[in-house]
């Protein structure tokens, strides 16, 4: 057979962890994706080593954490504004001035190297001279790179934790300076990964014995009675433990919701927007596999979601339903449950620290339009509520128009519901100081206990209605 006819077999060229965190990059850039998304399916898509991977998510994390503050210094080093680059040069220089400004332990030299390879590949001659002399200059102005001085606090803060100014703005207004600092600095810290015990099959304490036999740093967590911290114990989606469906992999904020819901044995019970699942099982649990909770989402595809960890966990009392949750009204009785959850769709600033990207793809106006809907949902379902039950609505943001304020306005079309002041007895005393927003809410902030940042209010419905 001819060489012309034979059929030439080439291997998937396995990209270096730079190369492969400005693609991502650049996709975040370009399409507005979800970072933590397209991490996730590049580095199974490549099977990079273990030290590549961990590289590959530190600058894609950090660059996009530190992106207007990267952008700033990028643009004093430019004939023209880093905006006006091409998508992937752009993101090459961000990701290796990242790397030179804020990480010590990469040579600088190994930086450059890198990104002139890569902008040579990708590229002219001319970007990848343009890159090396960027990159060179940096280096030998490295101590020279500082912050303006500006007596504007929020610009400050805005350039110096790396957050959108309107942003800050709010945060300041809200929270006062200090503590709208130490939010966007909680911000730009890495998460750690907490658990949740699955007590149907065992105690906190004897998994965290069984953890620290197997050489993991764990501790309990100080704010739900349920959580475990792991501060160092790999994927712990692929442990026995989470497999045998004794943890889930839960923020420890997120675990306060179903302590505050305080569900009873034999109740019936709606989670209204319930994928993917955690608080739905946390309940579920709580209530020892008794009476029914109803599981609803919106999508379709998350109902499948649900219904995985109620398989992994072995729960026999979760029914799922899709439908629009300001729809449900029309799908079940009035008054046919003692309680409801509403996780309300939200802003999601409260979860930055995971979800970096959320400060540059979000808007104020994002915020405006979500309280209408917010706000709908929670108007609507409150006649499934029976006489004397209890109606909890949390979010995963910290802004005070998705969450007081949507109660104050909320009890004030629908006075057969008011907070309940005993919200307090559902958390432990020594975090309930710092959490309590007014009665009946809870606010936790990034900067307390790092954790997510969360709101959850309890709602008591009179029972003479």
């Amino acid at each position: 057979m001819s060489s012309s006819n034979t059929k030439k077999t080439s291997k998937k060229k396995i990209p270096t962890a730079r190369e492969l965190a400005m693609e991502i990059l650049t996709k975040v850039d370009e399409k507005k994706a979800y970072s933590n998304i397209l991490l996730n399916e590049s580095l199974n898509k490549f099977k990079l080593e273990r030290q590549e991977v961990a590289l590959t998510t530190e600058i894609v994390y950090g660059t996009i954490q530190r992106m207007n503050t990267i952008d700033y210094f990028l643009d004093q080093f430019l004939n023209k504004k880093v905006r006006k680059l091409q998508p992937w040069v752009r993101n090459l220089l961000r990701l290796s001035f990242y790397q030179l400004y804020y990480l010590d332990r990469i040579p600088d030299h190994a930086v450059v190297n890198e990104a002139v390879n890569i902008s040579k590949r990708k590229g002219h001659r001319g970007i990848s001279g343009m890159v090396n002399a960027v990159l060179r200059n940096i280096i030998r102005k490295k101590d020279q790179i500082a912050l303006p001085s500006t007596s504007n606090i929020v610009q400050h803060i805005s350039l110096k934790h790396s957050h959108p100014e309107w942003m800050v703005r709010r945060w300041v207004h809200q929270f006062g300076e200090e503590i709208a600092e130490q939010i966007c600095k909680a911000n730009n810290e890495t998460p750690h990964v907490s658990v949740r015990v699955n007590t149907l099959k065992q105690d906190r304490d004897s998994i965290v014995k069984e953890m620290q036999q197997e050489a993991l740093k764990v501790s309990p967590s100080s704010i739900s009675a349920d959580g475990i911290v792991v501060e160092s114990g790999g994927n712990m989606a692929h442990s026995a433990w989470f497999k045998e469906g004794k943890i889930s992999i839960q923020d420890e904020s997120s675990m306060l919701v179903a302590a505050v819901i305080d569900p009873k044995k034999n109740e019936t019970i709606l989670d209204c927007c319930a994928a993917p699942g955690g608080k739905t099982t946390h309940i579920a649990e709580k209530m020892e596999n008794t009476g029914v909770i109803w599981a609803n989402d919106i999508h379709q595809h998350k109902k499948k979601l649900i219904d995985e960890q109620v398989e992994r966990l072995h729960l026999k009392n979760i029914k799922t339903s899709v439908e629009d949750a300001a729809l449900l009204i029309k799908k079940f009785e009035k008054q046919s449950f003692d309680r409801i959850l509403l996780d309300a769709p939200c802003s999601g600033l409260g979860v930055i620290r995971r979800k970096p990207d959320l400060k540059w793809v979000k808007s104020e106006s994002d915020i405006e339009e979500i309280t209408q809907i917010q706000l709908g949902i929670l108007c609507k379902i409150a006649d499934l509520v029976k006489p004397g039950g209890v109606l909890v609505y949390s979010t995963c943001t910290i802004e005070a128009s998705e969450n007081e304020h949507i109660i104050k306005a909320f009890l004030s079309q629908n006075p057969q519901f008011s907070t309940d002041s005993s919200i307090d007895k559902f958390l432990p005393k020594e975090v309930y100081h710092q959490i309590k927003l007014e009665e009946g809410m809870l606010q936790v902030l990034p900067n307390y206990y790092h954790s997510d940042g969360f709101f959850i209010a309890r709602l008591h419905k009179n029972e003479n209605v």
